[in-house]
């Protein structure tokens, strides 16, 4: 897998929040959705364009990681949360995991 750095704004389409991306941005940072664009990180080559919704939060050291699954497809894909997403909005992720 190669990754290619992209530095794109956007908007994201499941909660109208404006992004500035930095070049490793991969998800809105208010509702934590992303876009299934990628088959590898940066590559811009699939073809589906589903909305990926977070479903999972997972500890990994000192970080965090995403859990997103395309609504559309139901790929699965993991990313580093950021220090700038929305805490509150992971919390309540795992919080609805906790209560299945």
């Amino acid at each position: 897998m190669s990754f290619k750095k992209n530095k794109e704004d956007f908007n994201c389409e499941n909660c109208g929040e404006s992004v500035v991306g930095n070049g490793y941005t991969n998800h809105c940072p208010k509702c934590l959705f992303s876009k299934h664009v990628d088959v590898d990180p940066g590559d811009r080559k699939e073809t589906c364009h589903g909305l990926m919704s977070p479903i999972q939060v997972l500890a990994a050291g000192d970080s965090y990681i995403l859990v997103h699954k395309c609504v559309k497809c139901g790929h699965t894909k993991r990313n580093k949360m950021s220090v700038t997403d929305n805490i509150e909005a992971a919390v309540e992720i795992a919080r609805k995991i906790a209560e299945k």
